[in-house]
């Protein structure tokens, strides 16, 4: 592969990655009823409301989720395999029904993800910074309280320790294994076209 091309690919994947990445917060803080008005929501919102705005008259929400943001993430997702692929292997050569399977597989590693570092980042802020009010840490809180509350709700009282992290980190790893490593294996995909796979 020539220097162009590894400087397209690496130009793709990082602003590709970033607004898929922006997307998909906007869906799940959404999910999770997290603070509107923090300077980073307002950000996100701001990103994502003149694509999602007029997708919402199409694809309406249901049962509290916002459809349309998944499906927005979708295409994001299907839109970068896409240009990756067209970069590295030229379009003659992309299986464009099985990229379908890839974008939905790259989003569910991208959630996970998600979570994963999130919680990383919380662990390492409760030792350096405990009790900060930096909007970027609250934000991260209100995502991942939903699964932290009844993880802490079943665990024994530790003497002030809160093993629970380990335990979403943990289940979060024992999910990969079972879930997005076969669908990896079932989709065939190529080894780095999809991200963090």
């Amino acid at each position: 592969m020539s220097p162009l091309s590894q400087a397209g690919l690496l130009l793709i994947n990082s602003i590709g990655s970033l607004i898929l990445l922006i997307i998909v917060l906007r869906f799940l803080l959404q999910l999770v009823r997290a603070d509107f008005y923090n300077p980073l929501s307002q950000m996100i919102v701001k990103f994502t409301n003149p694509i999602l705005i007029p997708l919402r008259r199409v694809i309406p929400g249901f049962g509290g989720l916002d459809i349309a943001s998944l499906v927005l993430a979708f295409i994001a997702q299907y839109l970068l395999i896409t240009l990756i692929a067209m970069v590295a292997y030229g379009t003659a050569a992309l299986p464009w029904v099985a990229m379908l399977g890839w974008a939905l597989l790259g989003l569910v590693k991208l959630i996970f993800n998600i979570y994963f570092w999130g919680m990383i980042i919380m662990v390492i802020a409760s030792w350096v910074a405990p009790n900060s009010y930096n909007p970027a840490l609250i934000l991260i809180n209100q995502l991942l309280d939903p699964l932290m509350r009844p993880i802490r709700n079943v665990m024994p009282d530790m003497g002030g320790l809160d093993l629970s992290p380990l335990v979403l980190i943990l289940a979060l790893q024992v999910l990969e294994v079972l879930l997005i490593n076969p669908m990896a294996v079932a989709l065939s995909v190529p080894g780095g076209l999809i991200l963090g796979l």
